[in-house]
């Protein structure tokens, strides 16, 4: 699915419901899992000690933080959509989301989102981007939710 390009409120407005899009596959490594226990200092061993996580863990694997998880979503909501004339693009909050399952390492997984609404409040545009994050192969997301951001176009 190509990137979608929006330049007004009204364009974003007219894509009320519908799916906007998916990210490309990315794969999670332990590289990445191990540079994040190192930026927030969570190094607990089901997602640092591969050796451990093979014996003891129920998924015989080291598995990606739930917040690694999270943090991806910038990074592939930069690849579904590409909103132009804003001076600036605010995170504005997360609502009901879930976790459904542990990212086991070397799993890829994709960002599918839908905009799920819309307010134009004094010239800013208040979107809540319903999002999955999906494992491939899995029929349960790792992450579902709704988030809210604020474009404030020029």
């Amino acid at each position: 699915m190509a990137k979608l390009v929006i330049n007004s409120y009204d364009e974003f407005a007219a894509h009320l419901g519908e799916v906007l899009g998916a990210s490309d596959w990315l794969e999670v490594d332990q590289e990445r899992i191990n540079l994040f226990a190192d930026a927030t200092l969570d190094h607990q061993w089901i997602h640092v000690d591969v050796e451990r996580a093979k014996e003891e863990s129920q998924f015989h694997s080291t598995i990606a933080h739930g917040y690694l998880t999270l943090s991806l979503i910038p990074y592939l909501w930069d690849q579904i959509i590409e909103v132009n004339n804003i001076k600036m693009l605010v995170n504005y909050g997360m609502d009901k989301m879930k976790f459904g399952q542990p990212v086991i390492t070397g799993s890829k997984v994709r960002l599918v989102t839908t905009l799920h609404s819309i307010q134009n409040l004094r010239g800013i545009a208040k979107t809540e981007i319903a999002f999955k994050i999906e494992i491939e192969g899995q029929r349960k997301p790792a992450l579902e939710g709704i988030a809210s951001f604020l474009y404030y176009f020029n």
